[in-house]
């Protein structure tokens, strides 16, 4: 199974690079699957790509809903 994560880019680096934070973790994935993606944006990003860019309030939903099964317990 795949798992694909919205996260915010906080910043932007050389090379269709972009920084972004995972949970605290800070993290270098690559842009070069998606196009016009700015400081502030969320996307979706699986094994260091960000495959398109995300609505705010839908990234919010979503990481709301891991959060929520991270709490969860069997």
């Amino acid at each position: 199974m795949c798992l694909a994560i919205p996260t915010c880019v906080e910043e932007l680096i050389a090379g269709d690079s972009a920084i972004v934070n995972l949970g605290g973790v800070r993290k270098e994935i690559s842009l070069a699957l998606v196009e016009d993606v700015a400081v502030g944006d969320y996307v979706i990003v699986h094994v260091g790509f960000a495959l398109q860019k995300l609505d705010p309030e839908e990234a919010a939903q979503t990481l709301a809903l891991f959060a929520e099964i991270g709490g969860m317990t069997p």
